[in-house]
Order: C-alpha cells, then structure tokens, then sequence
C-alpha cells in the first residue's frame, strides 16, 4: 500500500468529472487500499479518486469512531435523497484548514458496486449522508467551498495558494 498526494484547491484538476469505472479489478482494488490509506494518514472520513487525480467514479469512506469500518463506492449513484435538510460544518482534504456551512440532505439512498464488483445498496443518514453527498460531488468535479458566497470562495483561494506557495 502507498500514500498519494492529495490534490489541493484551487488546482484545476478537482474540477475534472469522473468517468465510470469500466472494470473490478486488482488495479482497482489496489487504488482502494492506497486511498483507504491515505484517507487514514490524512484524518479524513471520505476521499474520492479525484482528490488523488484520478478521474474515475471511486469513493472510500469510514464514518466510524474506531476507524475499521471502511465503505467502498465503485460507480455511486444517488437513486433518493430526502427532504429534510441539515446545515453543517464540513471540511475537506482537498481544501486543509478550511471548514464552513454546506447544506445537504440528511438522508439518501445509493447504487454502487464494492470492492469486489458486487452491487450494493446503501441507505444512509447523518453523517454517513452528508459524506456521502459530498465525495460524490468531487466525481462531478465539485469542490465544497463552491456552495459559499464567491466572496468566500476568494478568500479561501487566496489563503490557500499564500500556504501552497510557503510550502514550496
């Protein structure tokens, strides 16, 4: 298993939509436990193949207190999302240190294939819902800091690229 770099916004390639994954197989599943990895080095509870460049339709996530209970989503699809909604503070590994209020469902359902290229079907709520709602909003090539004012969405870009360019 390795870690990956995690692209950081305002980097172009966040933006690129994910084609389906045409096939389960051990280069996938290799993909998988390297983002499992990474996600966990990374204190994340979600990361999707696009944070990593790779613009594929794969998403790994654990919501899980003990950090054991890995979910893996090959081609999601959200099939219901229900009305209640909930505004909550979300961060992101793409966008480090910045965290805001994003409004999502507190409930949907999902089609995906797992780890093996079963079908699935996950019904999730809370946490697990918004994460959900989230990374697969990185397969369309959207990042969380697009849902505030563009005042915001400046200020973030800003202090992100002054950080990435004291990095270097």
């Amino acid at each position: 298993m390795a870690l990956l770099p995690i692209l950081c916004y305002p980097d172009q390639r966040l933006h690129k939509v994910a084609k389906p994954v045409q096939a389960v197989d051990d280069r996938i599943r290799v993909l998988i436990d390297d983002m499992l990895e990474t996600m966990y080095d990374a204190s994340g509870i979600g990361l999707a193949a696009t944070q990593i460049d790779v613009h594929e339709r794969l998403v790994v996530i654990d919501t899980s207190e003990e950090r054991n209970q890995p979910l893996v989503l090959i081609n999601p699809e959200i099939t219901w999302m229900g009305d209640e909604r909930v505004k909550g503070e979300e961060g992101c590994l793409s966008v480090p240190g910045i965290y805001d209020g994003v409004e999502r469902a507190t409930a949907v359902k999902v089609t995906a294939l797992d780890r093996h290229g079963k079908a699935q079907n996950i019904e999730a709520e809370g946490m697990l819902a918004i994460c959900i709602q989230h990374e697969l909003d990185h397969l369309k090539g959207k990042v969380f800091v697009e849902y505030l004012s563009p005042l915001k969405q400046g200020r973030i870009k800003t202090k992100l690229v002054k950080a990435q360019k004291a990095e270097r």
